[in-house]
């Protein structure tokens, strides 16, 4: 009963929050993360009344489930942007852009906090400095996707983005494994593991995809034995759920000499494959997108008011964090800005492209936060999880809430939002029902005048 009330009171304040955004001119994404923090521990949590809002961090993470779920189905409306007509064009331009942006990022976050190191190293360690660079790579598709849809954005721009976007989610587990395994190697008594650094992270995006692949063709096989449009919604949801659970498979293989190899999937990469898959192979696969986005409006609501009550205000209460944090953010966003500028500048993007596009890549958010859960589960590396957990909360909350709404204003800047917004459902209806009348009035005027004709 408890998690049902929460559930609708989540649902519920980030909703009328949203209008309170809309007059001041943010994007939905930043009011339902407010909302979250309102309803979360460090506020309406604080009476310690169960149902009313979430009560502490435990409580928030028993909701993960929701998490995973619109994780996966975004990762899914991600794929429609990989039709083969599309990446012919910006495919080459695209793949550039994903690599060379997230590779500086990395290399500014590292150049920056390996020189804080020194300053302050009890601390910041050089493992937990390197190990940030990593985690600077990743870049949060889910607030970057619902700015796009809902001010139906269109244009180079947002063409070019969500793919980069993705692209981007798979450098970065690579570059992560590479670099925590040379920041684990750097701990007293560690140990550089070629296995660990080059071939899991490589198996994990290679896997990924197959699996998203290969439930893609089945999900499509399946897919034409229904003509109904609610069986095929259904059928739709089944097999992106079926994807987010198999996606949450992990394999341990005994190598010898007390190495094992470990195998997971990425839920964003098997998701965003299955939806590519789809959209490649089923000739009214963008009708079921459409239908299946209407459908997870509640889930992206519930999702993002999740993931506000899940913000660590705490984390402003010391001030080498907050040191930290704000070189991390400082670095972090003059590596995307810049890697983004150089990379689409040499492929010869638009001009939009290349002014605008780094700004739209700074939201940060799961994928960061997944790396750091992993640093924190890593044995031997205890001593540095903590300030890599801080430092990694601290710039998800200033970036989620500032994220979306610059994205907002580069697409606004890019011309790919207009600036009167969206029309909304009660104006469109009437809209609808004037022109309706209207075309009865027209079709009586000519059945009147009809008998004086034949006369």
């Amino acid at each position: 009963m408890q998690n049902l009330i929460a559930i609708s009171i989540a649902i519920f304040a980030g909703l009328m929050l949203s209008r309170l955004a809309k007059l001041a001119k943010l994007p939905a994404v930043t009011a339902y993360l407010v909302a979250g923090i309102l309803v979360g521990p460090y506020v309406l949590g604080q009476f310690g009344i169960e149902g009313l809002g979430f009560v502490s961090a435990e409580n928030v993470k028993s909701f993960s489930i929701i998490s995973e779920v619109a994780l996966g189905f975004i990762a899914f409306s991600i794929g429609n942007e990989f039709r083969l007509s599309q990446l012919k064009k910006i495919g080459k331009q695209a793949t550039v852009i994903g690599i060379v942006q997230a590779l500086i990022a990395c290399a500014l976050v590292d150049a920056a906090l390996i020189g804080l190191h020194f300053l302050m190293p009890d601390v910041l360690s050089l493992s937990a400095a390197i190990t940030l660079g990593a985690i600077a790579t990743a870049t949060a598709p889910a607030a970057t996707l619902m700015v796009v849809k809902q001010y139906k954005a269109q244009g180079p721009l947002t063409s070019i983005l969500l793919p980069v976007v993705a692209l981007d989610d798979a450098v970065g587990l690579v570059v992560f494994s590479i670099s925590f395994g040379i920041a684990k190697a750097l701990v007293p008594g560690g140990t550089i593991s070629l296995i660990s650094i080059l071939v899991e992270p490589l198996l994990e995006v290679v896997l990924s995809l197959l699996l998203g692949s290969l439930v893609g063709l089945l999900f499509t096989f399946f897919e034409r034995f229904f003509h109904s449009r609610s069986k095929r919604l259904s059928m739709s949801v089944a097999f992106v759920l079926l994807t987010v659970g198999l996606s949450m498979m992990k394999f341990e293989i005994p190598l010898g000499g007390g190495e094992h190899l470990h195998i997971g999937f990425s839920s964003l990469l098997t998701c965003m494959m299955l939806g590519t898959i789809f959209c490649n192979i089923c000739d009214f696969s963008e009708e079921l997108m459409d239908r299946v986005d209407r459908w997870t409006a509640p889930i992206f609501v519930l999702f993002f008011v999740i993931s506000g009550a899940e913000l660590e205000l705490s984390v402003f209460t010391s001030l080498s964090v907050i040191i930290v944090g704000v070189v991390y953010i400082i670095a972090r966003s003059a590596g995307k800005y810049s890697g983004a500028f150089l990379s689409a500048k040499a492929v010869k993007c638009d001009s939009q492209i290349v002014k605008y596009l780094g700004i739209t890549l700074l939201p940060q958010a799961g994928v960061a936060l997944g790396m750091a859960i992993k640093v924190g589960n890593t044995v031997g590396f205890e001593g540095d999880a903590d300030i890599v957990r801080n430092i990694t909360l601290f710039a998800v909350l200033v970036y989620e809430l500032i994220g979306p709404m610059l994205t907002k204003i580069s697409l606004m800047k890019a011309g790919e939002i207009r600036p009167d917004g969206k029309t909304s459902a009660r104006e469109a209806a009437r809209i609808h029902k004037q022109r309706k009348l209207q075309l009865e009035a027209e079709k009586a005027k000519e059945q009147e005048s009809e008998p004086a004709e034949k006369k």
